[in-house]
């Protein structure tokens, strides 16, 4: 970890403490009134006592604690610390915001700590690009050729460029996913290319590629033609299973705007055609959020006015039960209200057990707990709009220190 301390160039919290100073040090007379002796703690600690204590504490802390001496950076940087911090200590995800321009750079929010921390992505050069993540590895797509992609841990910087996928490399529209295995820390990536049939705008070819890092390479699983629907930039691996979204291309209902297909990438199947795994949109959405929470298939959408879908009156929260949608929150009116001017799209991601919410016209960033169905503010970012017309996005990634592409 050694020269790796540099994602943290500032520190960023709208909370106020009160802290005393303290030395790391005991100091004990005895009755006599000999010169007191100062002992350090950390060196009457044996080495697996430290590294344990070390262990607990958030990964922004263990960073810092490798620069405190020689010992404490040789216990953080070993194997073994490393694989206990990811089997001891469950890290909430990460969500790194950063603004439309050519220099990637933003700031990463701690929902624990809550803290935002500037960091320098590595291995891109602009912030128009398709990103997936999981486990702590993250998966970047240019947004320009969408052949061009790097997978990289956004902690240790350590990133890596993949081959080029197969077939065209120009679509229409791209939709990137990545699923990371967290005993073997191989991972699957896969990309759903959709292109409009040349002068039929009802017809779409769908062709997905799927690439294993245990081959480093790419095979294109399936090619099929959509007829009414085309596909879009929104997919996700759950469980060894690709959902992505499709869109109607004209003649359905406005609640049928919204669909569901599934590919099972374990025995590179769709049953038949893709469109008899076909699951409708839990109502009339604007925009519609894959995510993979726990090996459960969750949606985050924005809900449309009955008789002007195209106006978001509410954004929903849903977990997909074999078939069915189920809806388990609905963001509160005030938090809503919250972001200011709310277009009809937006970014939201999440893992764990956390989802992240944010508009794409302000830094404003909600975070929704799945267990304790709680919704709350981040501290606020230190972002700031400049201009009225400025994008903000944003994704989030587990902070992991043991696994690299």
């Amino acid at each position: 970890m050694e020269g790796q301390t540099s994602w943290i160039r500032h520190c960023h919290t709208d909370m106020s403490r009160d802290l005393e100073d303290f030395d790391s040090y005991l100091d004990f007379t005895n009755e006599g009134g000999k010169e007191a002796v100062a002992v350090s703690v950390e060196s009457i600690l044996p080495d697996d006592l430290l590294e344990r204590i070390l262990s607990y504490l958030p990964i922004a802390s263990i960073f810092r604690a490798g620069s405190v001496c020689k010992r404490w950076h040789d216990i953080v940087s070993s194997r073994r610390f490393l694989w206990n911090v990811s089997h001891i200590l469950s890290q909430k995800p990460w969500y790194f915001m950063f603004t439309s321009s050519d220099d990637p750079i933003g700031y990463a929010y701690d929902p624990v700590l809550r803290k935002w921390y500037a960091i320098d992505l590595p291995c891109i050069d602009k912030s128009n690009c398709f990103i997936a993540s999981s486990c702590g590895l993250v998966c970047f797509m240019d947004n320009d050729s969408r052949s061009e992609l790097h997978v990289c841990n956004p902690i240790t910087k350590c990133s890596m460029k993949l081959p080029e996928p197969l077939g065209s490399k120009f679509s229409d529209y791209s939709a990137l996913a990545i699923s990371v295995n967290r005993v073997s820390h191989n991972y699957t990536i896969s990309v759903v290319k959709s292109k409009q049939v040349p002068g039929n705008f009802f017809q779409w070819d769908i062709s997905i590629h799927i690439y294993d890092s245990e081959t480093m390479m790419w095979v294109t699983s399936l090619t099929e033609v959509l007829t009414g629907w085309r596909g879009g930039d929104e997919s996700v691996i759950c469980d060894g299973v690709l959902y992505f979204l499709i869109y109607s291309t004209g003649g359905g209902a406005p609640d049928n705007r919204h669909g569901l297909v599934t590919y099972n990438i374990s025995n590179h199947s769709s049953h038949g055609l893709l469109i008899r795994s076909f699951i409708p949109a839990p109502c009339s959405l604007t925009c519609g959020r894959l995510m993979n929470l726990k090996q459960k298939l969750v949606m985050v959408g924005g809900i449309g006015k009955q008789d002007r879908p195209d106006i978001i009156k509410g954004i929903g929260i849903w977990i997909l039960c074999g078939k069915e949608w189920r809806e388990i929150a609905r963001m509160p009116h005030k938090f809503f209200q919250g972001f200011g001017e709310f277009d009809d799209v937006f970014a939201s991601c999440g893992t764990d057990d956390l989802v992240y919410i944010q508009s794409y016209g302000a830094p404003a960033l909600l975070t929704f707990d799945m267990n304790l169905r709680q919704w709350r503010w981040s501290q606020k970012c230190p972002v700031t709009k400049r201009f009225p017309l400025q994008l903000f996005t944003g994704f989030c990634f587990e902070p992991r220190l043991e696994i690299n592409p």
